[in-house]
């Protein structure tokens, strides 16, 4: 059941900030400069947990477990960026996937430093 779990929750993710990317703006006050940065990394800080949560179940090494997450959510930010290219009101910005990337880098720091992977089948 956690493997059921773990591989439907990513796609939910991404369907999430897919839907959010769609929009033409965002109802939050700017309250700091790069505040939207901020807002990047940590919503790809979490979608990096997820990832390694999903790619776990496939992949033994927790070096290339890291890898692989950090490579998917750094496309997968890529590749939202260029969705909001043509959403009116928005616009791509390569500092917001370099947030992104960084988000999940820092996910992926994290859990190789303090969670200790199982072995799951």
């Amino acid at each position: 059941m956690l493997k059921f779990f773990d591989i439907l929750a990513l796609p939910f993710y991404c369907a999430i900030i897919f839907w959010l990317s769609h929009q033409p703006s965002l109802p939050l006050p700017m309250l700091f400069e790069y505040q939207d940065k901020l807002h990047h990394a940590t919503a790809y800080f979490f979608m990096g947990i997820l990832a390694s949560r999903t790619i776990r179940h496939f992949v033994t090494s927790p070096f290339i477990l890291a890898i692989v997450s950090i490579v998917f959510c750094s496309f997968y930010g890529m590749s939202d960026e260029w969705h909001q290219s043509f959403i009116e009101g928005r616009e791509a910005d390569s500092l917001d996937w370099v947030a992104d990337t960084i988000g999940a880098t820092l996910a992926m720091l994290l859990m190789m430093r303090f969670y200790s992977y199982p072995k799951l089948n």
